[in-house]
């Protein structure tokens, strides 16, 4: 079989709406060429570092790609995702330079490129993420690994956004606690919310891709009986509460439900919200405060920011 490589030149922002655009097509998985990860610094006890060639990288900017089967319908899905990028200005995303490109590679060649830019990678304190062809040994005995099949959808667990909402998962979710994983993607946060002991834990996302991704992710790591996966569109419809609420998307999709988390989370629970550019960071703690949340923690990583915020107790 003959793959198609697309290849889409746009900014950090885009990346992930992008790569669900991808997805969403029929992408099993995406690279995402990204030329701050020649120069910025990496702390031993979170990563380790690899070679990279500055080559594969462009100047500015960044480059997200993927690999789409040559077929009669190949034209009319390129021209689908073209239009879907385009309409990501509508909600204020900057998609930057948006110079799309196609080139064909063989099927031995696609199998095997895009698995090089993945390896274990410890993250937090507690967890490292592990690409399922990888044999790996923890290091500690309290070390927590995620087995992720980056070719399955959704990336390998190591955008800064997610790292951050993993982090903030560590540092709040108590053995039984109940948490609501919102836009579950690969399922990655659900996973990391049961190896912590959360119980129950519900994964939900309005994409029939993701919500098979995360099913399979979720037996992967053999955490089905705590994690039910199911499409959902945010918190619609949902009346349990929860201890926690963490949602890795967009600002402009958190700010459509933060009132109805704030109905869904327990007082003295926590809303974690991840997957803002720092340029919307007011915006979305405002309106995190306006529906009577408290702002725990305001977290940091490259362009992007995580918030972790509390419903007040009962008094």
């Amino acid at each position: 079989m003959k793959w198609s490589e697309i290849s889409i030149h746009t900014t950090n922002e885009a990346v992930e709406p992008i790569s669900n655009i991808l997805h969403e097509a029929g992408a099993s998985g995406v690279v995402i060429e990204d030329p701050f990860d020649l120069v910025k610094e990496r702390e031993d006890v979170f990563g380790e570092i690899y070679q990279l060639n500055p080559e594969d990288y462009p100047e500015e900017g960044v480059i997200v790609k993927a690999y789409l089967p040559v077929n009669s319908f190949l034209g009319e899905t390129v021209e689908e995702i073209k239009q879907a990028v385009n309409n990501l200005v509508l909600y204020n995303i900057d998609i930057g330079r948006n110079t799309v490109e196609i080139s064909e590679v063989n099927e031995e060649e696609w199998a095997t490129a895009w698995k090089k830019y993945y390896n274990p990678v410890k993250i937090s304190e507690k967890f490292t993420i592990v690409p399922t062809w990888e044999e790996y040994e923890p290091v500690t005995s309290d070390e927590l690994i995620i087995e992720l099949d980056p070719g399955m959808a959704f990336g390998t667990g190591t955008h800064p956004t997610t790292v951050m909402c993993i982090q903030a998962l560590e540092r709040t979710v108590k053995p039984g606690n109940a948490v609501i994983d919102v836009g579950t993607g690969s399922g990655v946060l659900s996973i990391a919310s049961a190896l912590l002991q959360a119980d129950p834990v519900q994964a939900l996302d309005l994409d029939e891709v993701a919500v098979k991704s995360a099913r399979l992710n979720v037996k992967l790591n053999k955490v089905q009986n705590t994690v039910t996966v199911r499409q959902n569109n945010l918190l619609d419809d949902i009346s349990d509460q929860a201890d926690i609420v963490v949602a890795n998307i967009l600002a402009e999709i958190i700010l459509r439900f933060n009132d109805k988390a704030l109905e869904v989370v327990k007082p003295g629970g926590y809303f974690i919200t991840s997957g803002i550019i720092q340029q919307k960071k007011q915006q979305v703690k405002d309106a995190l405060v306006n529906s009577g949340f408290l702002i725990e923690e305001i977290m940091v990583m490259e362009d992007w920011v995580a918030i972790i915020a509390k419903r007040p107790e009962l008094r």
